[in-house]
């Protein structure tokens, strides 16, 4: 089976397609390479090129039996001072890659989809069934994409996998590939930049939330297990219709708790700055994963240690770090 990763240059993508190829499918890579980067889509067969470019796409998909979907802006608070460029990229031109999949043969498709979706949730851990009602851009233009994705699917026979992440951290074991993301703003990359020096010190926003050290609570998944669920996503539509799940661990650690493991497992010490809250952080944002754990017979395997060993690992070999 060959399918089609979109956004496969990524820090996800690129997890997702290395786990496929080791699973035995055939892997094209699809990226405008404007966050992307050539160097995590090195050794697959990479198609330069933009999602709402429907000439280009059509005979890639030709080729293609499935399509997973990662090519999305990320960014929560650039999405609320430029929200034309969320709306633009991850639902007007997501649409464009949209129809020209249901201008192909391709009926199976997974989507990178986010907690964002549910906002500020009325209960933690958050099951699917908490409201959608997402709180900024990025979150309101992922939630847009789902519901195309609902309606093409009832329309048209579409079968989709969304799968709405929590916290993708770490990095492939073999130190290979790993996050890379310009401007960073992802909390262990952020560590180990107060470590190197690259910046003063650690920014935590707000030590008074009502948590037990007072610092923000997330779900941290390694994204190997992420790409993992992504794989068995895809098997899951030959059998079963679509549906939107969770991917998280079930288990929540605070920013100051990683902090300490990050110190713990590298030896160094963190400087950190306390800075005021960020508008619309929630307190603790948990996954209840338990519908992915049913449907897919899938869990979230690597520990936060993994998680920091693996991005250190990673850190250290792409950025000199020193050990």
């Amino acid at each position: 089976m060959a399918v089609l990763v979109v956004g496969g240059a990524g820090y996800i993508g690129s997890h997702a397609a290395r786990v496929l190829r080791s699973r035995g499918y055939d892997v094209i890579i699809y990226d405008n390479l404007s966050t992307g980067y050539r160097e995590l889509a090195e050794g697959f067969e990479l198609v330069v090129g933009d999602i709402a470019d429907s000439a280009k796409l059509q005979p890639v998909l030709r080729r293609c039996d499935a399509v997973m979907h990662f090519a999305a802006h990320a960014y929560v608070g650039e999405s609320v001072t430029n929200p034309k460029k969320y709306y633009r990229n991850n639902v007007t031109a997501a649409l464009a890659l949209l129809d020209a999949v249901m201008e192909s043969r391709v009926r199976r498709f997974i989507f990178s989809s986010t907690c964002a979706v549910y906002g500020n949730p009325v209960k933690v851990p958050i099951t699917e069934s908490n409201p959608r009602q997402p709180v900024n851009p990025y979150g309101a233009t992922k939630l847009a994409f789902e519901s195309a994705l609902e309606a093409y699917g009832r329309a048209y026979g579409l079968k989709y996998v969304s799968f709405r992440y929590f916290n993708a951290a770490g990095a492939d074991d073999s130190g290979a590939i790993g996050e890379k993301h310009e401007p960073e703003t992802h909390l262990i990359p952020l560590i180990f930049d107060a470590i190197r020096g690259k910046r003063a010190a650690l920014e935590i926003f707000g030590d008074d939330y009502p948590t037990p050290d007072g610092t923000c609570i997330r779900d941290y998944i390694h994204v190997n297990d992420l790409a993992e669920a992504h794989l068995l996503g895809l098997e899951y539509l030959t059998k079963a219709d679509s549906v939107a799940m969770n991917l998280g661990t079930g288990q929540g650690y605070s920013v100051k708790e990683v902090v300490a493991k990050v110190e713990q497992i590298t030896g160094h010490k963190v400087p950190t700055h306390i800075g005021p809250r960020r508008a619309g952080d929630p307190a603790e944002l948990v996954a209840d994963p338990s519908l992915a754990e049913r449907l897919l017979e899938w869990r979230a395997r690597r520990s936060l240690d993994e998680i920091v060993s693996t991005a250190w690992n990673w850190a250290q070999k792409a950025q000199q770090i020193g050990g």
